[in-house]
């Protein structure tokens, strides 16, 4: 079987195909566009990328041309030899993968599945909305400061208090601000109708948003990035991979246990803490609530707060793993 190793680039790509014995057998530059059609003329091979913006979809068109992919994490390419002696060139980089996978078989990252990548690209764009947003409600407000002129926070009618508080003519610099906050505020109350809409028409979806708290940018989110429940065999493995559970620090006899892990896709962990804080708000007397209530007495708000994000993405593994919808009387089985 040959190898073929491709140093993606936005423009153009370098490729390295190696026999089975590690001799080079071709190296040329090759148009991005045009690797599918250069792997639709080799003979059945593996096909080694590295994680980029264009990895997936190369690696969706080589799958179907009947290749082996390997979508190599980039964390690990630099212990495989890519950049060492302060040495890094697309012609290098592609010899050092295309050698490498003829010794060993090198691990591959999880490709999702198209669909998965599209939610998570709707939900990546909403979130770059409300950002937007964000920094120009700020501006706006840091104005009002160096006016004097006192403004109530929040973002519902900001721009409709924000002329009641000057009550004049605005300058013009500050009017384009509040523009395009309004056109912002129309474009998110899209994206959520879209969202709403999607999470709506997917069973799965509908199941997990019967847990307190998850709406429906909580419950694409999750389901885009678990992409396939038989990935995970339990929910610790869901928790520990969304970056939820305690790391550690040990050595020798010394053995010291760290804050959570932060691993895995931040946006997710992100939707899954403000679920836990909308939870809190909404339904305190909840037996999900009251026991992350019981936490805080002992460690504070903000521990009690990542504990109930974990038990929620607990939760909703289970729920997409049985099939089932939500229930608060719902006990999980102890051990003797």
């Amino acid at each position: 079987m040959e190898h073929i190793a491709i140093d993606l680039g936005g423009r153009e790509s370098q490729v390295c195909v190696r026999g089975a014995d590690g001799a080079i057998l071709q190296e040329h530059r090759c148009p991005t566009r045009g690797l599918a059609k250069y792997l639709e003329g080799r003979p059945a091979s593996r096909v080694i990328v590295e994680t980029c913006s264009e990895s997936f979809a190369v690696a969706d068109a080589a799958a179907a041309l009947g290749h082996e992919v390997r979508v190599v994490p980039a964390a690990l390419v630099r212990s495989l030899g890519v950049g060492s002696r302060r040495t890094k060139t697309d012609l290098r980089d592609a010899r050092i993968l295309s050698e490498v996978s003829c010794r060993i078989d090198l691990p591959s990252v999880h490709i999702p599945a198209t669909e998965s990548r599209q939610r998570k690209t709707m939900c990546g764009m909403r979130e770059a909305l409300v950002g937007a947003r964000t920094k120009m409600i700020n501006t706006v407000r840091g104005w009002l400061r160096g006016q004097g002129i006192e403004c109530r926070s929040g973002v519902p009618r900001f721009v409709e208090r924000v002329r009641q508080a000057v009550g004049g003519e605005l300058p013009s610099y500050v009017e384009r601000q509040l523009k395009v906050i309004d056109e912002l505020a129309r474009q998110i109350t899209e994206a959520d109708q879209e969202l709403a809409k999607l999470a709506k028409s997917d069973s799965t979806c509908r199941r997990l948003m019967t847990v307190p708290g998850v709406g429906p940018v909580t419950a694409v989110r999750f389901v885009a990035a678990i992409d396939g429940i038989d990935r995970f065999t339990d929910a610790h493995k869901v928790e520990a991979y969304l970056g939820l559970t305690p790391g550690e620090h040990s050595s020798s006899e010394r053995q010291r246990r760290t804050s959570i892990t932060k691993a895995g896709p931040a946006a997710v962990r992100w939707a899954l803490v403000q679920a836990a804080w909308g939870a809190r708000r909404t339904k305190a007397s909840h037996p999900m609530v009251a026991w992350s209530l019981e936490v805080e007495k002992r460690r504070g708000k903000k521990v009690a707060i990542i504990a109930l994000a974990r038990k929620i993405a607990g939760i909703l593994f289970a729920l997409w793993r049985d099939g089932t919808f939500y229930d608060a009387r719902h006990q999980a089985p102890t051990a003797a």
